[in-house]
């Protein structure tokens, strides 16, 4: 019998459970292992920060649904990993802290054969001072419990224009090594419709601020995507977006201080500047948890798991940004150092960026960090649950299943506004992740007739679809696995 377990229940950790259920026999155990009692559809967090949405909508309790699938839970955070056991533990173990219950605060060892770290990322609002959800009149929509605060903030200032007074929204990113671009896009498009829905948008001024040095880099370093019978490159298409809807940018910005209604940033030239709101919504800095780990005689080997996100198979070797290659990136996810720890989605720590890094004149990195978002964490999840599957069923590590960032794919389908008639979507799909540029070397590393942008009803349509889709597909109701990742 083998005892898999996965930390966290996001979309990788989930997916990885899903699947390993699935397809192992009921001798074997998964479990998981999460603070979190809830598991939330992340994309659709932007309908309930503009108010369309509640939170119930895009979320279910996990251990109903764990209970009914045989799959153990245990509400409960990771705090050290001992992948070799320790003095009077011979299984390789994970300490973990109990956050609810009679348990709360008491800790376990919980051993294993497999592990699959599913932990995502630490949302780090402390990298940026005075960066707090609900704090300074700066939201977050990282969580459904920061959307449902935001919209409150944005509701009440609605009726603060309706009653005459004029605002002004800065909507982006807060670090200035902050990922998540397309959240804060579909953010501040859903806010412009909903100020018009209400009439108002004559009151309110928007400015998009963000880390990336073009509009439409998305930390991918941009795009070259065909649109209808045109050839168009991505910041061309999101200014066009912007200028329709008269947003105003503020682009090479980073963030490092916010002050109530103030948010000051520098920019690339060098420059220490600040941009006043009213309501803010600013993506902070992604992190790893800082988790320690142990050998078996307690000495520190952090370093051989750890670099703030987990160490996969990936060419860590620092380089020139002219030598970075697709091949850098992982395929297995899988730790080098100890071969049953794997790391899929977010939580394992990325090489390089992929968008050229870029210093302020001052010397300070302002460059986005790279995107890892639903999509590629439910593929790479499906990847390290697979070659778990083998391995247990041939006896011996198999890791026949393999998908880089730098050869896979991603659909994104950008919220712009909601409504059934008069909702809209920028429907996007890249190929590769990471852009290969001896490939294709003259389409900016991606292949075109895979790259490609549309605008319009259909794009709401189509994303309001996939977020029942997946609600269904999580909830593993009947043929789920049928949907892809």
């Amino acid at each position: 019998m083998s005892k898999i377990v996965i930390l966290g229940a996001g979309i990788s950790g989930h997916v990885a459970a899903s699947h390993l259920r699935r397809k192992l026999s009921k001798e074997h155990e998964v479990l998981v292992v999460s603070p979190n009692s809830n598991y939330q559809w992340i994309p659709s967090n932007i309908w309930v920060g503009i108010g369309r949405m509640k939170s119930e909508q895009i979320l279910f309790p996990l251990e109903p649904l764990y209970k009914k699938k045989h799959i153990s839970y245990k509400q409960a955070k990771a705090v050290t990993f001992h992948p070799e056991g320790d003095k009077t533990e011979s299984k390789p173990f994970v300490l973990v802290e109990y956050v609810v219950g009679d348990k709360k605060g008491l800790q376990e060892k919980v051993t294993y054969d497999y592990l699959i770290n599913g932990t995502g990322p630490k949302l780090n609002f402390e990298g940026t001072e005075g960066l707090s959800p609900g704090t300074n009149k700066a939201y977050s929509v990282c969580t459904y419990t920061h959307a449902e605060h935001a919209w409150k903030g944005l509701d009440a200032l609605i009726q603060d224009m309706k009653r005459g007074k004029k605002a002004k929204i800065l909507i982006g990113t807060g670090h200035a090594k902050s990922t998540c671009q397309g959240a804060a896009f579909e953010y501040i498009l859903n806010v412009e419709q909903e100020l018009r829905k209400h009439k108002v948008r004559d009151m309110a001024e928007i400015t998009w601020i963000s880390n990336e040095y073009q509009l439409g880099d998305f930390g991918m370093d941009g795009m070259l995507m065909s649109y209808g019978s045109m050839t168009m490159k991505s910041h061309e298409m999101i200014e066009m977006i912007f200028e329709d809807r008269d947003i105003k940018w503020i682009l090479g910005a980073g963030v490092n201080k916010i002050e109530d209604g103030i948010a000051h940033y520098e920019n690339l030239e060098g420059e220490f500047k600040t941009a006043t709101y009213d309501f803010a919504m600013l993506i902070p800095s992604f992190s790893g948890h800082g988790f320690k780990a142990f050998d078996k005689n307690d000495m520190d080997i952090t370093e051989k798991l750890f670099k703030g996100f987990m160490i996969v198979d990936a060419d860590y070797t620092p380089k020139p940004y002219e030598e970075w290659s697709v091949q850098d990136w992982p395929e297995t996810y899988q730790n080098p150092s100890y071969k049953n720890i794997f790391a899929p989605g977010i939580a394992f720590a990325p090489l390089h960026s992929i968008s050229k890094p870029r210093k302020s004149k001052n010397g300070t990195d302002i460059t986005p960090a790279p995107p890892r978002t639903g999509m590629p964490s439910g593929i790479t999840a499906k990847i390290v649950a697979d070659n778990i599957i083998d391995s247990i069923k041939n006896g011996k590590v198999t890791l026949d299943h393999k998908g880089s960032m730098g050869n896979m794919g991603a659909a994104c389908i950008a919220s712009a506004g909601y409504g059934f008639t008069t909702g809209s979507g920028v429907s996007i799909t890249t190929y590769p992740i990471v852009p290969d540029y001896i490939k294709y070397p003259k389409t900016q590393g991606r292949h075109i007739g895979k790259t490609f942008g549309e605008i319009g009803l259909a794009g709401h349509w189509l994303k309001l679809a996939l977020h029942y889709a997946f609600i269904y597909k999580a909830k593993m109701k009947p043929f789920w696995w049928l949907i892809p990742e």
